[in-house]
């Protein structure tokens, strides 16, 4: 499969892009474990036309995480387009555009999945970005607002015609944000459009290997975004590519050697930012991770691992799980 010059394997799986969880470091264990491309946080428009620190910060990306796109948002189709010329100087591989995004502070001022309620303008947009930059230009969005205007479909066609070269589906409507369960079947029936010709990459409760192989298998999709499901997982990857080129699943590891992992997360963590927001940083990780789900009596040793304030702290606890809870090595 192909996305303008990037070529991937059979069964390509990628990394979401995910506010305040793809940093550079988490991307690049996820490319280390196997993701296929990764995505950067998605990155404000207008913060980054007023050059805003933080928010260029988000910008930096390491040739070891190639492919790597950059994801902008906004609802203005010139600070959108002036936006993608800053991003393409970072020289990512794509530039991706977020119409997708359900949370309030963003969708509510009608950017990210808001557009979805202005679909002449997120046409617009698109056409502006994809003309600004030589880089190729890819986007992300949703069913549709609400169950009464799932526009999918249609829309795919016209936000195709702007010269974008790939369209990732997120099987939900804005207003369901990521409640109930994701409807993969119009993504399946955009993929399956016979006037569609651009790589469609579905997105949504891909949380197992078995589940990514079906999504493949039943709507034909040519990669498949995992997101929540890699919070305190980033070797969900390797799993799943497993599964993908072997039919098996991959043998379990130590619990030890999990909790390595996260450690090592928090660990470059720290070393990137500081101690303290490094750590803030990591608890939705540590609080996601499914190495701790059903340990007994985990409670009290949970809310203790999300209150530690220092490395050393964190850490004691951490190395103190597997002797505390008899989970060996």
């Amino acid at each position: 499969m192909k996305i303008a010059n990037l070529t991937f394997p059979k069964y390509p799986v990628f990394l979401a892009p995910m506010e305040d969880v793809t940093d550079i470091g988490f991307r690049l264990l996820c490319r280390e474990f196997g993701a296929d491309m990764v995505y950067t946080e998605f990155v404000s428009s207008d913060a980054l036309i007023r050059h805003v620190n933080k928010t260029k910060e988000k910008l930096t990306i390491s040739e070891d995480e190639r492919p790597v796109a950059i994801q902008i948002y906004g609802n203005d189709p010139d600070s959108m387009a002036e936006a993608a010329k800053i991003c393409e100087e970072a020289n990512p591989d794509l530039i991706d555009i977020n119409f997708g995004c359900p949370a309030k502070k963003v969708a509510g001022r009608g950017a990210g999945s808001g557009m979805l309620k202005t679909p002449d303008l997120m046409v617009e947009i698109t056409e502006r970005v994809v003309k600004a930059v030589n880089l190729p230009v890819s986007l992300k969005t949703r069913l549709g607002w609400d169950e009464e205007s799932k526009i999918i479909v249609d829309l795919a066609e016209e936000l195709q015609d702007t010269g974008i070269v790939a369209l990732t589906i997120h099987g939900r409507t804005r207003r369901q944000q990521y409640t109930g369960h994701a409807d993969w079947t119009l993504i399946g029936e955009v993929k399956n459009n016979p006037r569609m010709h651009i790589p469609i990459i579905g997105n949504g409760d891909v949380t197992t290997p078995q589940i990514c192989k079906q999504r493949f298998d039943e709507t034909g999709v040519d990669a498949v975004m995992i997101g929540r499901a890699s919070f305190g997982a980033p070797w969900i990857f390797s799993e799943v590519k497993h599964f993908l080129e072997t039919g098996e699943e991959m043998a379990a590891h130590s619990f030890g050697w999990y909790l390595n992992v996260l450690k090592r997360q928090v660990q470059e963590s720290v070393d990137r930012i500081d101690e303290r927001r490094g750590i803030l940083h990591m608890r939705r990780h540590l609080a996601s991770s499914p190495i701790f789900k059903g340990i007994p009596d985990f409670k009290p040793t949970r809310i203790a691992m999300l209150r530690a304030s220092t490395l050393d702290e964190l850490f004691s606890i951490l190395d103190g799980i597997e002797g505390q809870y008899g989970l060996g090595v």
